[in-house]
C-alpha cells in the first residue's frame, strides 16, 4: 500500500520517533523511497542581521561596507545551516542503510510547514510520519504549529507520532480504528489493516453511537462488516461498541485502552464542502491521544456496504 514515505525531521524528540519508524515502517512495507527532509530559516537570519546593523561601529556603517558583511553573513549562516541540516539527517541515512531502504535527504531554506506542505505536494508520497510537536514546543503545548498546519494543508495518509516511546512497529498494543461509516472512515479501516499486516499487531474497531439515535442499528451493521473485512484478510479483529459523546468517549477509551496507533478518516460523516477540512475528530485526536494517530486522506467502499451512507462524506 505505502511504496513512498516522507519524514520531517528537526532532532525532537518527537522527529527521532518519526524517523526510526518512517525506517521501520519502510522496511516492512518495501517501499521504493524514503525521504527525510529538514527545512532552515536562513532568510530569517538575513532579517535579524540587518535590524541589527544600527549597532554595528561606524566603520561598517558605508554601504559598500555593509554589503560586503551581509554577503559574509548569509554564506556563513546558509553554510552552518546546512551542516545542521546534515547532521540531522545523518542518522536516519545510516538507519535506512542498515535496513537496505532507498533513502534521500531533502533540505531547503524557508518557513518550515511552508516547505514541508509543498514537498509533500510535489513529491507525490504515500504516508507522511510527522511528529506532533517539534523543536519549538512551548511549555504544556498538546500539538505543535507545523503539524497542525500541514495536515490542513495537505491530503496524503500521515501518521502523527504522538508517543515517543513507540519507535518499534511490532508488540502487543493494538491498532484502532475510529469507524462511523463514512467512506473516509474505510478508508482509515483499509490503512489500517495494511499497517496491522506488516505490524503482526492486532485491530480493534471502535463504533460509537448516541442514545436513542435510529442510526445505531445501522451504525452497528458497519461495525460487523468492517470486522467481516478485516477477518477476510486473516486479521485478528475485536469490536466495541459505545453510546455517548463520540470525542470524549473516544479519549477516554484510548487513555484506558492505550493502543500502539488509532486510525481515523480525514473527516467523517459529519464532513463539510471545504476539500481540504480536517475533521473534528482527528483535530481532537492530534491534540489529546495518548497513541500514535494515523489519519487517512482516501475514500474505500467495501463490496457490500451501503454506498448511500458510505459516500455521504464525499
Amino acid at each position: 500500500m505505502y511504496k513512498s514515505v516522507y519524514v520531517p525531521v528537526d532532532n525532537s524528540d518527537h522527529s527521532n520517533i518519526a524517523v526510526e519508524l518512517g525506517v521501520n515502517l519502510s522496511k516492512a512495507f518495501e517501499v521504493n523511497r524514503l525521504v527525510g527532509s529538514h527545512a532552515y530559516a536562513a532568510k530569517l537570519h538575513d532579517i535579524r542581521f540587518k535590524q541589527m546593523e544600527f549597532t554595528l561601529p561606524d566603520e561598517y556603517k558605508d554601504e559598500d561596507e555593509l554589503e560586503k558583511q551581509r554577503k559574509i553573513h548569509d554564506s556563513l549562516i546558509a553554510r552552518g545551516l546546512q551542516l545542521i541540516s546534515d547532521c540531522y539527517l545523518e542518522r536516519m541515512d545510516e538507519l535506512a542503510e542498515a535496513a537496505g531502504v532507498p533513502f534521500e535527504r531533502l533540505h531547503a531554506d524557508g518557513r518550515n510547514f511552508e516547505v514541508i506542505v509543498d514537498e509533500i505536494t510535489e513529491g507525490e508520497f504515500d504516508l507522511v510520519v510527522l511528529g506532533a510537536l517539534g523543536q519549538g514546543a512551548v511549555r504544556d503545548s498538546k500539538v505543535g504549529s507545523v503539524c497542525e498546519r500541514v495536515l490542513r494543508r495537505t491530503a496524503t495518509d500521515t501518521l502523527v507520532i504522538r508517543q515517543i516511546d513507540s519507535s518499534e512497529i511490532q508488540g502487543e498494543e493494538a491498532i484502532l480504528v475510529a469507524l462511523d461509516g463514512s467512506s473516509r472512515s474505510y478508508g482509515a479501516l483499509n490503512a489500517a489493516c495494511s499497517l496491522a499486516e506488516k505490524t503482526g499487531r492486532k485491530l480493534e474497531l471502535l463504533a460509537i453511537g448516541q442514545e436513542g439515535d435510529s442510526l445505531n442499528e445501522l451504525l452497528q451493521a458497519h461495525l460487523k462488516m468492517a470486522a467481516k473485512f478485516a477477518k477476510k484478510k486473516g486479521l485478528e479483529v475485536n469490536t466495541q461498541w459505545l453510546l455517548g459523546q463520540s470525542d470524549e468517549v473516544l479519549i477516554a477509551y484510548l487513555n484506558e485502552n492505550k493502543p500502539w496507533c488509532v486510525a481515523v478518516g480525514r473527516t467523517g460523516l459529519d464532513a463539510g464542502s471545504e476539500a481540504d477540512e480536517l475533521g473534528k475528530i482527528p483535530q481532537t485526536l492530534i491534540r489529546y491521544s495518548p497513541s500514535n494517530v494515523l489519519i487517512a486522506a482516501g475514500h474505500y467502499v467495501p463490496e457490500g456496504t451501503n454506498e448511500d451512507v458510505a459516500l455521504r462524506a464525499k
